[in-house]
């Protein structure tokens, strides 16, 4: 059956999905969707990214199915919602549907937030087959030059960039904009959001840049490489194709409902539903904005067209970068967060920002809201799990697992546990060398 459907929806079209996609799905169990696959680590989705709808967009910065599995399977009480206030690739809310758990998620990047809801969706396939080929031909006859998408752009985006430096040679983005405008001529979004998230997922490849890290970085010898703009619309229809035969294969989950909003976790998490258990990792206080790994997608496909919502973007983040000018609230007070400040306060001069110190006070501040928000959205004995990562300026080790413990008991939450997931290499922006901890703190609902 799910050979039958890739083989309508790559009708026509140069490439077709592969052997390997079209065989390597697995059904409507969590068992079954993981493949039987053993995790050697908790807090990494390495590996993960091969999974049916997780190869939509290669993600980085995501812990393992295995994790929700393991939250749900321990918990004290039964688990039958579940929320996640960072929904980043929607790991979390897809394990709980292949789990039996409703989820409910926050994601503040408008591209990931429609990537989680396009992944929960329930899809008509027949329907999508027709939306495919509709788009498709549309995309390919189009003689629009894009000069309209073009104009919203940072100028660093198209060729001829600036100073002979470009993301996208131009053929190759004209192809980009004829898909992308032909998507947003689809009368139903969700399919409108499934398609524009599969084209989103194949930008970077489109593009003259690769992840590198947290960030992006110019391939070596861009200048010679040269993507086929012929490529871009078979590309794409080889991507949906191989999403409708996960769709297909995936349609039995044993829960179906989800609820994701999009937005700053800060104010929309404590409006959630009561739930039975909160698994999330929050953005840890690297001084890194994560929106900046998505700029790429982000404007290319619409949802950034100007200076300022990229600003309204950065300022929804939780206080854990200094790349956007914001009011930064006070530290709480706890011993250790308190010992930490003092000493981040007196080397604030050797800094490469002098707002470091505000911003890390800020960042627990955030996360006290959070912990608070948590006592009430749980039930008496309800857990919530935290991964989160230690960070270090000039020597000044913030120890971000066992500041959060200091401040569980004034939110309402007693700690269970703190369990080290892996070491972290310091990066240069933060001022040493030693390894970091990364950690699991459970917190429970007293």
């Amino acid at each position: 059956m799910t050979t039958a459907v890739a083989e309508r929806a790559s009708l026509g079209f140069r490439r077709v999905a592969s052997r390997e996609i079209l065989t390597d799905v697995r059904g409507g169990s969590f068992d079954e969707w993981i493949g039987g696959r053993v995790a050697n680590q908790l807090s990494t989705n390495q590996g993960a990214d091969a999974l049916p709808f997780q190869r939509w967009h290669r993600f980085k910065e995501a812990f393992s199915p295995e994790l929700i599995a393991e939250a749900v399977r321990t918990s004290p009480i039964p688990v039958r919602r579940l929320a996640d206030p960072f929904g980043g690739s929607g790991t979390s809310a897809l394990a709980c549907q292949f789990l039996g758990v409703e989820p409910s998620t926050i994601e503040v990047n408008p591209f990931l937030a429609d990537l989680i809801a396009a992944k929960l969706a329930s899809y008509r396939v027949a329907p999508l087959l027709t939306a495919l080929g509709r788009v498709t031909r549309k995309a390919g006859a189009s003689r629009a030059r894009g000069a309209q998408f073009a104009r919203m752009l940072p100028k660093t985006f198209v060729e001829p960039g600036v100073k002979d430096r470009w993301l996208f040679d131009l053929p190759v983005a004209v192809e980009i904009f004829r898909l992308r405008a032909a998507i947003e001529e689809e009368v139903d979004p969700t399919t409108v959001r499934l398609f524009r998230v599969l084209l989103g997922g194949l930008i970077t490849g489109f593009s003259n840049a690769v992840v590198s890290g947290k960030g992006r970085r110019y391939r070596e010898n861009w200048q010679e490489r040269r993507v086929d703009p012929t490529c871009v619309i078979p590309t794409f229809a080889n991507a949906v194709a191989a999403a409708i035969v996960e769709i297909t294969a995936c349609a039995t989950r044993p829960v179906k409902t989800s609820t994701v909003l999009h937005g700053d976790s800060r104010a929309l998490f404590a409006g959630l539903q009561p739930v039975d258990q909160i698994v999330c990792s929050p953005p840890y206080p690297n001084s890194f904005d994560y929106t900046d790994v998505y700029n790429m997608e982000l404007w290319m496909l619409g949802y950034l067209t100007s200076s300022e919502s990229n600003a309204t973007l950065r300022r929804a983040t939780l206080s854990s970068h200094v790349q956007i000018s914001r009011t930064f609230d006070a530290a709480p007070r706890t011993p250790m967060l308190d010992k930490t400040m003092r000493a981040l306060n007196k080397v604030a001069d050797e800094l490469w920002d002098p707002r470091i110190p505000a911003m890390v006070g800020a960042y627990f501040s955030d996360l006290q809201k959070l912990l608070q928000a948590s006592a009430r959205l749980l039930p008496k004995r309800g857990q919530a799990w935290f991964v989160v990562g230690d960070s270090q300026y000039a020597n000044v080790h913030v120890k971000v697992a066992k500041i959060l413990a200091a401040l569980a008991p004034s939110a309402g939450l007693s700690v269970e546990r703190i369990a080290p997931f892996r070491s972290m290499r310091v990066s240069p922006q933060q001022s040493g060398r030693h390894m970091l901890s990364e950690d699991l703190i459970v917190f429970s609902r007293r």
